[in-house]
């Protein structure tokens, strides 16, 4: 007998994309992100283990935004004895960062490690140094 523990989809609802409009709900599994500045460049991480990077993950650049989309696919047997706890989502995913402004596509890089996928978008904060506004008081 195979016992399979999977969440609600009930849940779906409460767990949303951090990256998506608030009216999107996830669909699948969404992949834990680490998005951040380095230097003028921007880097986002996204953890991907068990996926192969040359079929399953498509990055692209839309306009303003930077897509990973791609598929975990369960390469399970389905003959296998006694109960099992599976915690591992499988499914279509996708992940959507808003740039500061727009980029050359040719100029991303990617690269998978280890399970964990690494985007480059060079200079996208170029030229984008805040600027400090004077507050005034009325006297």
């Amino acid at each position: 007998m195979t016992t399979v523990l999977t969440r609600s989809p009930l849940a779906r609802t409460w767990v949303r994309d951090p990256w998506a409009p608030q009216s999107a709900v996830a669909e699948g599994p969404v992949p834990a992100a680490d998005v951040y500045r380095e230097g003028e460049d921007l880097v986002a991480r996204l953890d991907l283990p068990g996926v192969d990077p040359v079929d399953d993950i498509t990055v692209e650049v839309e306009g303003r935004k930077l897509v990973v989309r791609g598929e975990r696919k369960d390469q399970r047997s389905e003959e296998s004895e006694g109960r099992r706890i599976s915690e591992v989502r499988f499914g279509s995913f996708r992940r959507t960062v808003t740039l500061p402004r727009t980029v050359d596509g040719d100029a991303v890089r990617a690269s998978y490690d280890a399970g964990v996928l690494t985007v480059t978008v060079p200079g996208v904060f170029a030229g984008t140094t805040p600027q400090r506004i004077e507050v005034t008081t009325a006297a």
